[in-house]
């Protein structure tokens, strides 16, 4: 059968949406106020546009087939559209308003919910949508018009992106307390080569980074956990099982009830950079040019200072880095 989808609506689009957003043709018919047999039709005549079944049963649920999910993501990036465009109007209009989704990639949560805050309590006609996730999950969201923005320590080469710098990132290497060599006034890289370290996954940007600075440093770390989650990481410096490296913007709280400290190490911090990005195919509508904006004006003021925890031979190295 031939696939011709000009001629399809919006209603038999957001028909296939709520049946498999909820499972089956009732539940999608008492969800936007239609008779079961409405549904029905409209989701026959945009199967016959398609020439291809677009849902099929699993169980007691109705799910898409591979023709209806791609019929899925085209009807999110029309929603996206449209909100958009709703969003530019009422901006004509005079109006502060509009839709945002934000991700945020998992390290940056640290001080990125408490810029977002003040966003919102200036623009407040605004609905803002945050996603904290790896990057993978930023990646994913951002080809799927999922987000409009995300905030990245390593903006992804694979997507032709607007990429802008939005401030500062150090990266330290931390201990308990008691470390043996907690009280060096400053570490050569090869003193860690008998440590063992507690590290990110492979791929995220903080064991990327990692693993070049010892490669540089003529070193391979002693590897003891390999841990998803900066917080775990840090617990588990607390219990005395490793050292890691780690963002900087990650250890504000434990530096201050003096539960880690940074060692003094050579080289250390490395600074890169956090930066807000969206794709450049997207022309940015009022509401995410506004937030936009915002990250750039005044991220620098809610980025964590670790400064004052590096040694003070530390400081005078790296004077203007941190």
């Amino acid at each position: 059968m031939k696939q011709d989808l000009k001629n399809v609506t919006l209603k038999q689009l957001r028909v296939l949406a709520a049946v498999v957003r909820t499972g089956s043709v009732t539940a999608a018919a008492n969800q936007l106020n239609v008779s079961p047999p409405a549904v029905t039709l409209q989701m026959q005549l945009l199967q016959d546009h398609a020439g291809l079944p677009l849902v099929e049963r699993s169980g007691s649920q109705t799910k898409a087939t591979d023709a209806g999910a791609e019929i899925l993501h085209a009807i999110e990036q029309i929603e996206t559209i449209l909100a958009n465009c709703n969003a530019t109007l009422a901006a004509i209009a005079g109006t502060k308003q509009g839709s945002v989704s934000v991700g945020v990639i998992t390290t940056a949560k640290y001080f990125v919910p408490r810029l977002l805050g003040a966003f919102m309590r200036s623009h407040p006609g605004i609905d803002l949508k945050i996603t904290i996730g790896n990057r993978e999950e930023m990646i994913e969201g951002l080809q799927n018009y999922k987000l409009d923005l995300a905030v990245t320590g390593r903006p992804p080469e694979e997507l032709d992106l607007e990429v802008t710098n939005i401030g500062d990132h150090p990266h330290v290497i931390i201990a308990p307390p008691d470390h043996k060599l907690a009280n060096m006034k400053l570490i050569k890289p090869s003193q860690l080569a008998e440590e063992i370290f507690i590290v990110r996954e492979p791929g995220s940007g903080t064991r990327i980074l990692m693993e070049r600075f010892f490669a540089d440093s003529g070193i391979a770390p002693q590897i003891r956990m390999q841990i998803g989650s900066n917080e775990t990481i840090k617990q588990a410096v607390i219990a005395g099982l490793g050292i890691a490296f780690i963002s900087g913007h990650t250890i504000e709280a434990a530096l201050a009830n003096k539960s880690i400290i940074v060692l003094p190490v050579d080289g250390l911090p490395i600074i890169r950079q956090w930066y807000i990005v969206h794709l450049r195919q997207r022309h940015p509508m009022p509401a995410v040019s506004s937030i936009r904006k915002f990250f750039v004006d005044e991220c620098h003021t809610y980025l964590p200072d670790i400064s004052a925890s590096f040694h003070t031979n530390q400081n005078e190295k790296l004077d203007g880095k941190i």
